[in-house]
């Protein structure tokens, strides 16, 4: 998969494309904040930028882990509906079924839907965080300008186009002219932010009179991109490479140090979440979701780690960090709280929402609490008087019907049904 060309296209989707936009405006400014200071460096920016907006993100992640230990004590009841009606597939049992567990979350003034709404809410963040971070010169004003007099010159120069879309329809760029329009100086500062050592120097071979400011932003670029002596621009695997090639010791530890960390610190935050709760049967489908996640989830950190630019890897590892430090801190506060209070809490939002419907919550609460057999005592307590005049009332306005209407209708029905029982009646006495 080109997950470059993910980001390109995700950063134009609707929704997604202005949580880009906002989040880039976020880049920017902290680029420009660090630049006062004289500190100009790509991967201090992408550390701030993650810790900020996994920040902004807490109050969905309590929330989500609310839910969790909320579930814990949910579960076995769950799990017993339905294992009461294991098997039975009528309409008339799954209504049935469906009305206990919607009492099972009232009880608990919870919702099936409420561990699914916080992460629902933070998927279009995280795919939009992605674009940000593999396409910085787009969002980020003075990084792009760095780029703009190697830009410039290429777009004098007879030709350019051609030669630009060769090398970028090539790895590591593998942007294709079908998707990107290279007469654009945006695409073309796109392009050549993807640019590793061997891309440029091949084109220097197509541009020779390029070699000047291809040096001067290379040098920049380098200064900007470099992070603890890595090149944050380049792919780790790729620097492995080079570094088995050339043996050397200390360039292998620096390209394996991001992929190893994004691993790491993943496996650490998924041991850090909560776990469901176990009710020692082998049918648990949930558990066994967060076992496999423990171990997949950190190879799948360190592949993507060694495959994406270094930049990306080192999103990925902070992001983490910031997870664990973040779940570590949500464990001790929720460990405060007892589920009873917890369930207070729920059933406290809970008619508070209904109330902004139109019913108070008292009114809620004495519904909940009236048995059928209350509502059948109550009925069963009218006079037969109240009745019969009840009855008269409403034959009175079912003879008063308008033509056309459904009571009118019925009125038909009733005068033929009454001629027919007469008939049946005479036929009889007949006999």
């Amino acid at each position: 998969m080109n997950y470059g060309i993910v980001a390109a296209t995700a950063a134009d989707w609707p929704i997604i494309g202005q949580i880009a936009w906002v989040f880039g405006k976020i880049m920017d400014a902290i680029y420009n904040f660090l630049n006062l200071f004289g500190i100009q460096n790509i991967g201090i920016c992408i550390i701030l930028f993650t810790i900020i907006i996994y920040t902004l993100m807490i109050p969905l992640t309590i929330k989500q882990q609310k839910f969790s230990k909320m579930q814990s004590v949910m579960m076995p009841e769950i799990q017993k509906l339905q294992k009461k009606y294991a098997g039975k597939r009528d309409q008339a049992s799954m209504m049935k079924m469906q009305e206990e567990q919607r009492i099972i979350y009232e009880k608990y003034g919870s919702s099936p839907t409420g561990g699914c709404l916080p992460m629902l809410i933070q998927l279009p963040v995280l795919f939009a965080l992605y674009p940000v971070i593999q396409e910085v010169p787009r969002y980020v004003t003075g990084i792009r300008d760095i780029y703009m007099p190697v830009v410039n010159q290429i777009m004098e120069t007879p030709g350019f186009q051609k030669v630009m879309e060769t090398i970028g329809s090539a790895s590591p760029v593998l942007m294709s002219p079908k998707s990107y329009d290279y007469t654009q100086a945006e695409t073309l500062v796109r392009v050549l932010y993807r640019f590793q050592d061997s891309t440029w120097n091949t084109l220097v071979d197509k541009m020779p009179s390029l070699e000047s400011v291809v040096n001067q932003t290379t040098e920049t670029m380098g200064h900007l991109n470099s992070f603890l002596g890595i090149n944050i621009g380049e792919a780790p695997l790729t620097m492995l490479m080079a570094a088995l090639k050339d043996f050397s010791i200390v360039g292998i530890i620096l390209a394996v140090i991001i992929p190893v960390m994004a691993g790491l610190s993943q496996f650490i935050s998924v041991k850090l979440m909560p776990q469901p709760a176990s009710d020692n049967s082998t049918d648990n489908p949930m558990a066994d979701s967060m076992k496999s996640m423990t171990y997949v989830m950190p190879l799948f950190s360190v592949f993507m780690g060694f495959s994406l630019p270094a930049g990306l890897g080192l999103y990925w590892a902070i992001s983490a960090i910031v997870r664990c430090v973040q779940q570590l801190a949500i464990n001790k506060y929720l460990s405060r709280k007892t589920v009873e209070e917890l369930i207070e809490e729920n059933r406290k939002k809970a008619a508070k929402k209904r109330e902004k419907k139109g019913a108070p919550a008292k009114e809620i609460n004495r519904m909940a609490t009236t048995s059928t057999r209350n509502v059948t005592d109550k009925k069963s307590s009218m006079s037969e008087k109240e009745r019969e005049e009840k009855l008269e009332k409403a034959r009175q306005n079912i003879s008063n019907a308008k033509p056309g209407s459904l009571a009118s209708k019925a009125n038909l029905v009733s005068r033929y049904n009454s001629g027919q029982s007469t008939a049946n009646s005479k036929d009889d006495n007949n006999k």
